[in-house]
């Protein structure tokens, strides 16, 4: 996640609580972020009928740049290619 001061993150993970996709997928986010010092920001699209019509039936859903770059599952080596690029 984001920490204090830091500059704004360039990933997003679109997620829902208890989503085993989404947990897999924040753990290969916080490995690639750790590795090259990324910041991201998880946002829950349960609660926001815009979030859940748009990403609902996709989430995992994954923006890079506020680009969408994966949905379901995150590709670790497309995801380093992304933010070293």
């Amino acid at each position: 996640m984001t920490e204090p001061g830091t500059t704004a993150p360039r990933i997003t993970l679109y997620s829902r609580p208890g989503c085993h996709l989404c947990d897999d997928a924040r753990a290969v986010i916080e490995r690639v972020c750790a590795d090259l010092g990324e910041a991201y920001v998880e946002v829950s699209i349960d609660g926001d009928p815009t979030l859940t019509a748009r990403y609902g039936e996709e989430i995992p859903v994954t923006l890079v740049d506020g680009r969408q770059h994966d949905f379901w599952r995150v590709d670790e080596r497309r995801l380093r290619t992304a933010l070293v690029h």
